[in-house]
């Protein structure tokens, strides 16, 4: 009982004023009282003209039938808009209405799914929270004015449903939730032509934007995939204001261009040659739109990165000839807001010549579950683990108790030297120093207080790791170890999208005190496929 205290202690002592507040607010009118929505609401609208913007994935295969996270249904006596058999965030993404932005979609098939949601809205539910609200009405919105569709019932319930987000905005999360909040405001804005919403969503935007996009462009939750999809919605706005005059406001156009600048910036430094991006923190394939995407949408808007060297979202990377390391020595995320936030101080991806050696586990759930909660895990990551303990308490799916900080960062023309303070409560600390040369990574573990540790390093499936006379052989070269006293490897799942993985090998290395690692890499690399 007093364990599970002192975990909703270190959770929650974290937590803003205005969650604690916003959370208590709508827990009593939710229970006492819903939102009322008047009956006539604004049913004129504007027909909003774009660059074009990005086309979805296809999740809608043919008449009712989905897939969603790698997971396919077919729904055989009409679409149930609360089906929850694969999870919440499966229900959310049919609610979510992003098919709509499928390039083979038809403009019948749009509204025909559109009046059928209407039909029985009533009764959903999921589908009426503020989030998946926020993104279906952008998609709505980006539908009907491709389509130049006016439709009084559609506009009816489109306005309701903005009418209930702009009295329930996220406040109780903040973080990626209330940013998207804001943009759904925005569209609507525009969309019925009202300054309300407007009002609202500027005052909104200018404040997390400048709160959630660190000097250095990145996204302040650390999830590559989150930072891509915060972009999107940036680029989003800013063709709007391009496109459409009606609503102009230079000091919130000022900022989404230069957050957008500097979004793109980050991308930029910490995507690898060939394209591909670290599956860090919460982050996996298939969700976000690409880098290239993004890129290209930018360039049609007429930005361009502008690059601010790594620093307040603590990673860092490391290229030359031979490789490309991203390391990680920063704070797990926004305090008040770590749920996308893993326990993985002193993580680090590597690629050799372009092909993944060493990466990250990513993730293929959201649900509350243990593998959820292995993906988060200090285990999960080339890191090091103390006695069995994690680095930084995740549980929950979603929360963060005790977490591990850093307090010492020295870096210099080839090397980085951290120490973090995960362990305090049994009274150690770790430091990780990492070396870097033409075509050798050097990387010393030291833990302070005498005790039993485990350093993890994850291999890419196409990497066939050996255990040869003390070290780890592959085409790639070889790792070596002073310090350990057992060394083996062991199967672990890859997630390469939600609900798809595969299996690889990782090493696991068993030391106290110290473990010095050298990974010594091959001027030319042997393809594995």
């Amino acid at each position: 009982m007093l364990k599970l205290a002192l975990k909703y202690y270190h959770t929650l002592k974290y937590l803003q004023w205005t969650q604690v507040k916003h959370r208590l607010l709508y827990k009593l009118s939710s229970s006492v009282v819903p939102v009322s929505v008047p009956k006539e609401l604004n049913t004129k609208s504007e027909t909003l003209f774009a660059q074009t913007s990005m086309s979805a994935e296809q999740s809608l295969l043919s008449l009712n039938t989905f897939i969603f996270l790698n997971i396919e249904h077919q729904f055989k006596n009409g679409i149930d808009w609360n089906f929850s058999a694969y999870g919440k965030l499966w229900t959310y993404n049919l609610t979510y209405f992003d098919f709509l932005s499928q390039l083979d979609i038809s403009k019948k098939q749009g509204i025909d799914l559109i009046q059928d949601f209407i039909k029985k809205i009533v009764i959903i539910e999921d589908g009426m929270e503020p989030f998946p609200i926020s993104l279906r009405c952008m998609n709505w919105i980006k539908f009907l004015s491709k389509h130049q569709i006016e439709d009084s019932q559609i506009n009816q319930s489109l306005y309701q449903q903005l009418y209930i987000l702009s009295k329930r905005p996220e406040y109780h999360l903040l973080g990626n939730h209330l940013l998207e909040n804001s943009f759904s405001l925005l569209f609507g804005a525009f969309y019925f032509n009202d300054d309300s919403l407007f009002q609202q969503a500027k005052t909104i935007l200018i404040t997390q934007l400048n709160e959630q996009v660190l000097a250095d462009g990145a996204h302040f939750e650390l999830s590559p995939m989150y930072h891509q999809i915060m972009l999107f919605r940036v680029l989003d706005a800013i063709n709007l204001f391009d496109n459409n005059t009606k609503i102009t406001e230079a000091n919130l156009y000022e900022v989404l261009s230069k957050k957008a600048s500097i979004m793109l910036g980050w991308l930029k430094q910490i995507m690898f040659r060939n394209g591909l991006l670290p599956q860090v923190n919460d982050s996996v394939e298939g969700i976000a739109p690409s880098p290239q995407q993004l890129f290209e949408y930018a360039h049609k808007l007429g930005l361009e990165p502008k690059v601010n060297p790594l620093n307040e979202c603590g990673y860092r990377m490391v290229r030359n000839a031979s490789y490309e390391i991203l390391v990680d020595v920063g704070q797990i995320g926004p305090d008040y807001i770590p749920g996308h936030a893993h326990s993985d101080t002193f993580n680090f991806v590597l690629q050799h010549q372009e092909q993944a050696l060493i990466v990250d586990t990513a993730i293929s759930t959201y649900e509350k579950n243990k593998q959820r909660n292995k993906e988060r895990s200090t285990a999960a990551h080339n890191t090091v683990m103390i006695d069995g303990l994690e680095q930084s308490e995740v549980w929950g799916g979603f929360r963060v108790a005790r977490r591990a900080g850093i307090i010492d960062l020295q870096e210099g023309i080839n090397y980085i030297k951290a120490t973090h303070n995960g362990y305090q409560k049994i009274n150690s600390e770790h430091q990780r120093i990492f070396v870097f040369h033409e075509n050798e990574i050097e990387i010393t573990d030291q833990v302070s207080g005498k005790k039993e540790a485990k350093a993890f390093l994850h291999f890419h499936p196409n990497v066939r790791p050996e255990i040869k006379e003390n070290q780890i052989i592959g085409t790639f070269g070889s790792i070596q170890f002073e310090g350990q006293y057992q060394l083996h490897l062991e199967p672990y799942v890859l997630a390469i999208g939600f609900n798809k993985t595969l299996e690889s090998m990782k090493a696991v290395i068993a030391f106290s005190d110290k473990l010095h690692t050298k990974i010594k890499l091959n001027e030319n690399i042997i393809s594995n496929r």
